[in-house]
């Protein structure tokens, strides 16, 4: 009986439609079990009750009739205690209610399974008997096995027939849906979907004519990047040089040799262009999803885009001349840096897409342009918005679909809030970040290979806390050569130059395979990554560090920082190679220069050594994104763990402390790269535990030395003082929240 009910679940996955699931959930239950009926009741969060949607083999009539309230009957009470009950005579039970039209005095007896979802009864499962007798062992056994099996995909399914039921009402009401937030700012206005075109959705086809395929696909690559020198032109008078390259790495990803080569090849054996494009897409994306590093799985969304983008004029559907009402907003599954480039810069007002993340490029355009964008709308379907107003709240992640006229009052005077909080921010521009009391932070950005957020203002900041260097190693075919990576970093140091930038050293391997690397581990998470990898691969290493040598000579700004250390042998292997390179660029006759050299502290057996470390290198960078991750054994790339994944746990907080203090201890300063930086709140508290700096993206600088201004050394120490106290995170979130607030910074505030 389980396979029965792992053959049910998986029927259920590929169903689209809630009724459809249902259905097949009853019918295929009643033929396995030993019942008269089955039932399947949804929790209807709207009016709080359970409705009966789907029933075998009677009462079919009465399915979205019968309504018991959420403490009603039965299945009420198999919500409330989200127990399985099994029972002979259904009338005996304390909880049993005659609830009309629902059938209970025609069956006896009842077996009852709660259908849960991340904590949340989301539904019910019943079987009933006409006889007098409880269910076997072996029913109850396979109903509570797939009520388990069928959790997610229900959730699923139940999220869009809600937003399709509440959207097709008459006057359809009010919707608050959640996502993440990745450009800040507020808007409103009518939704545009965007072009649509479904790779997931392409089937596979043999090839009639070979050379014709190949044509018509080489034929859509070069619209495709036609289209992405217009974009880049198009948008010139809005963004920075810097920004526009973005445009130049997906031309690059287009052009690229693994990408033609790797289509063309599919074609000429059998598949169709439209479906080797679908292969090739996915293999390139599935390199980046792995990765546990966030900025870098999110190039899989870039990799899509262009997939999405070529498939447009694949089907012959190469964009047409559109018409964009005033107040547009964007919306789409997967919405690409092209397509925003199409809407005219003074139409466009926000951004919605069902996928996608803060760490897209197409999060990073938003961002530079001051659009608002919210992504990660799962489980909706985004075609079902057409015709909607929308206000989009980017700092927040939220989309009211068909807002109120109270919410329009209450939104437009939030537009006029974040104007002033602007206004106050752009003051800031050319002010240190400095406490009220005369202590100056140094607060620097983190960068990616390519200058992803780089701006007009970035001669302005203070320095380079974090540069990433590992994607110009995965977005190509073959390992850079030493002098491309000299050039790269010669051309970052000089443009920051006097200002220190830190360049962490290759940062791959396990969750993070170079392309043409053959490493596949069962666990990648815990593998060989960071400079386990390097030392393991040391050619590749060498040439990395004699890039960086080189490329700091006649500069000296360069501190080199060595990630994943979890052991003294790993630093002194390190420093020996660098040491190796050194000497042997002397030999040669290159001029070169040593660094700073930096330990990244993210892994928790680096924290006990820390006194040892301290006598090998001249600072620390704290990690707080990964030093979380393996403090609280939480994936961070899991949506189902999100809520456990909190760099506020008394854990991390007394930990942060803990390498503060021995550092501090040897004379080291000590900085945070992780996302804690970022965050006005918990860069209160890390001030107040004492770091020398702070790193993070670009789009949080203003707002954390707006923070850092507003108060005291003794305030945040105050502060930090009392969240060692605290044993939980919540009551550290409001405490940090409260200080904020009193500071009038209030519009800063991440609830709790």
């Amino acid at each position: 009986m389980i396979t029965s009910s792992r053959q049910i679940a998986n029927e259920v996955n590929y169903t689209t439609h809630l009724e459809e699931a249902l259905s097949l959930v009853v019918k295929r239950s009643c033929s396995v079990m030993d019942a008269d009926a089955c039932f399947v009741y949804i929790h209807d969060t709207q009016n709080d009750r359970f409705i009966l949607m789907a029933a075998d083999p009677v009462m079919s009539e009465a399915t979205g009739k019968v309504e018991p309230g959420c403490n009603e009957g039965l299945v009420g009470w198999v919500a409330l205690h989200e127990e399985v009950i099994n029972l002979p005579n259904a009338a005996d039970h304390p909880g049993f209610r005659d609830i009309s039209n629902s059938g209970n005095g025609f069956f006896h007896g009842f077996l009852g399974v709660p259908i849960v979802y991340h904590g949340h009864t989301i539904g019910v499962l019943v079987a009933q008997k006409i006889k007098k007798c409880s269910f076997s062992n072996d029913d109850a056994a396979f109903f509570t096995t797939l009520a388990f099996q069928l959790g997610e995909a229900i959730h699923s399914l139940l999220a869009k027939w809600d937003l399709s039921r509440r959207l097709n009402e008459p006057l359809p009401g009010r919707m608050l849906i959640y996502g993440i937030p990745c450009a800040p700012g507020l808007s409103m206005g009518n939704i545009v979907l965007s072009q649509p075109a479904d790779l997931q959705s392409t089937p596979d086809r043999i090839a009639q004519d070979i050379e014709s395929e190949v044509q018509a696909f080489r034929a859509a690559v070069m619209a495709a990047k036609n289209e992405l020198y217009a974009g880049k032109k198009r948008m010139r008078a809005n963004l920075a040089d810097e920004t526009l390259s973005l445009f130049d790495g997906y031309i690059m990803m287009v052009e690229s040799d693994r990408f033609i080569n790797g289509a063309v090849t599919r074609i000429r054996n059998g598949q169709w262009a439209r479906g080797a494009l679908r292969d090739t897409i996915f293999e390139m994306a599935a390199v980046f999803e792995k990765m546990d590093d966030p900025y870098l799985a999110a190039r899989s969304e870039d990799i899509r885009n262009i997939g999405r983008q070529v498939l447009v004029h694949l089907q012959q559907a190469s964009p047409e001349s559109r018409t964009y009402p005033n107040q547009s907003i964007l919306a789409g599954v997967e919405v690409s840096v092209s397509e925003i480039s199409i809407v005219p810069r003074d139409r466009l007002a926000g951004v919605v897409s069902v996928k996608g993340s803060a760490l897209s490029h197409t999060a990073i355009i938003c961002r530079a342009l001051g659009i608002p964008a919210v992504m990660g709308l799962t489980d909706l379907v985004i075609g079902n918005f057409e015709g909607c107003n929308l206000s989009v709240d980017g700092s927040q992640g939220l989309v009211c679909v068909n807002p109120s006229a109270v919410d329009i009052d209450e939104f437009r005077q939030r537009v006029e809030e974040e104007q002033a909080v602007a206004s106050q921010l752009e003051t800031l521009r050319h002010l240190p970040a400095q406490t009220l009391d005369g202590m100056q932070i140094p607060i620097h950005v983190n960068l990616g290979v390519g200058s992803d957020e780089l701006s007009v203002n970035a001669k302005g900041y203070e320095g380079v806390g974090l540069y990433r260097t590992e994607y110009f190693f995965i977005a190509r075919n073959t390992l850079p050569t030493e002098d491309e990576q000299y050039r790269l970093y010669r051309d970052l140091l000089k443009f920051f130059a006097p200002k220190p930038v830190t360049v962490r050293t290759l940062d791959t391997g396990g969750d993070k395979n170079l392309p043409f690397s053959t490493i596949a581990e069962t666990n990648p998470f815990l593998g060989r990554r960071g400079i386990r990898f390097t030392l393991d691969h040391t050619g590749i290493f060498l040439t990395q560090l004699r890039a960086l040598l080189r490329a700091n000579a006649g500069i000296g700004n360069l501190q080199i920082l060595f990630p994943m250390i979890s052991r003294i042998h790993e630093i002194d292997a390190a420093i020996s190679l660098l040491d190796r390179a050194y000497a042997d660029l002397a030999a040669e006759g290159h001029a070169a220069a040593k660094p700073h050299i930096g330990a990244m502290i993210e892994v928790p057996s680096a924290v006990y050594v820390i006194s040892e470390l301290a006598t090998r290198v001249d600072f620390f960078s704290i990690g707080t994104n990964d030093l979380t991750h393996f403090l609280l054994a939480v994936d961070r790339s899991n949506p189902s763990v999100q809520g456990f994944n909190d760099n506020l746990h008394p854990a991390v907080v007394h930990v942060v402390a803990d390498i503060i203090q021995k550092a501090h201890r040897q004379n080291k300063p000590v900085g945070v790269c992780g996302e804690m930086a970022g965050d006005p709140a918990s860069a209160l508290l890390l001030l107040g535990l004492g770091v020398d700096w702070l790193s993070m993206s670009p789009s949080s600088l203003p707002r954390i030395k707006w923070t850092i201004r507003n108060f005291t050394m003794q305030q945040v120490r105050g502060l930090a003082g009392k969240a060692l106290e605290i044993d939980n995170e919540t009551d550290t979130q409001q405490l940090l929240n409260f200080a904020l607030k009193a500071a009038g910074l209030g519009v800063l505030v991440r609830e709790a």
